[in-house]
């Protein structure tokens, strides 16, 4: 029996279209308005729908509380100094590049300073997280991954100056990456708890002797030993979520070249993403909707968390 052809992924937004749609801050600021409130325009301070429009001043005008508010209040664009298009542009760059793109092609790309790339970048991705992520189930591949450069003179098992990250992925679902202090049993315990559904059919993770102990009444554990050059038995392996760490380490290498180990959960949160979405046609969108509604992140406080 034939199988009928898939349909090619095709995403909603392209360059084209992007230019043509919100080539100007009024069409920008309009769609922001529509995404934010859905159901009509209402006051953010007392939910009212009772609005003037101030057209001069693209402000609304709350008719029961008098409070003036805009598309951008509150939001993360709230006191922006740099366009709305140049905006949407480097959401849509970041959403649609594959491996990423660093601070400074956004810099070169849109004109704009480099610390204003670097700090638009990062409160796209602050946006981006995914705070009510829904557990992972079925087959669920756990593996964890060092993340850093080489440092001279301290031979090759050295990891004192990397980053561990931990990495979950639901076979042909979602991923959850989250950046550790440890690679313990407690802490890799507590990610997979936290990220997997108490009927999770199964958990593939390798040898590590940390994985050992996850197994219940609803849910085994299996492990390939990779050390002894095992990589596959049967269904068991996690080449899933090791493709994720490969894809992380040549957005790194490619895009990015070197990564804050500060600043590394954020990058995860933006390949969590991206991945998430890579079958949703309406990336562009439903990442500008996240970023309306997300509470603004001054550049106080993303400078000093890198302190």
């Amino acid at each position: 029996m034939n199988k009928k052809p898939t349909k090619a992924f095709k995403a909603d937004m392209n360059l084209p279209k992007l230019i043509e749609q919100f080539g100007t801050e009024e069409k920008c600021r309009a769609y922001l308005a529509t995404l934010r409130w859905p159901n009509g325009i209402a006051c953010p301070r007392c939910q009212s729908d009772s609005i003037s429009t101030l057209v001069e001043r693209t402000v609304y005008d709350c008719n029961t509380c008098r409070h003036q508010f805009s598309a951008t209040s509150g939001t993360i664009f709230h006191d922006t100094h740099l366009s709305l298009a140049k905006w949407f542009q480097a959401i849509y760059l970041m959403t649609e590049s594959k491996k990423g793109m660093s601070a400074l092609q956004i810099k070169r790309t849109l004109d704009i300073a480099y610390q204003t790339a670097w700090h638009l970048c990062h409160r796209i991705r602050f946006a981006m997280r995914d705070i009510n992520a829904e557990m992972l189930r079925g087959i669920v591949e756990v593996d964890e991954t060092y993340v850093g450069g080489k440092t001279r003179y301290m031979g090759h098992g050295y990891k004192g100056n990397k980053a561990i990250a931990i990495g979950a992925i639901q076979r042909g679902g979602k991923i959850r990456l989250q950046v550790i202090t440890h690679a313990t049993k407690a802490v890799l315990h507590k990610f997979i708890a936290d990220n997997t559904a108490p009927d999770t059919e199964a958990i593939y993770t390798d040898e590590l002797p940390a994985y050992w102990g996850i197994e219940d009444a609803d849910t085994r554990h299996e492990s390939v030993c990779h050390s002894a050059e095992e990589w596959v038995r049967g269904d068991v392996h996690t080449n899933g979520i090791e493709n994720v760490w490969s894809l992380l380490k040549r957005s790194i290498i490619g895009s990015y070249h070197r990564v804050s180990i500060k600043h590394l959960d954020a990058y995860l949160d933006e390949l969590e993403h991206r991945f998430n979405n890579r079958k949703n046609e309406y990336i562009f969108r439903d990442t500008l909707t996240k970023l309306v509604n997300a509470a603004k992140l001054p550049y106080q406080e993303l400078v000093k968390k890198a302190a």
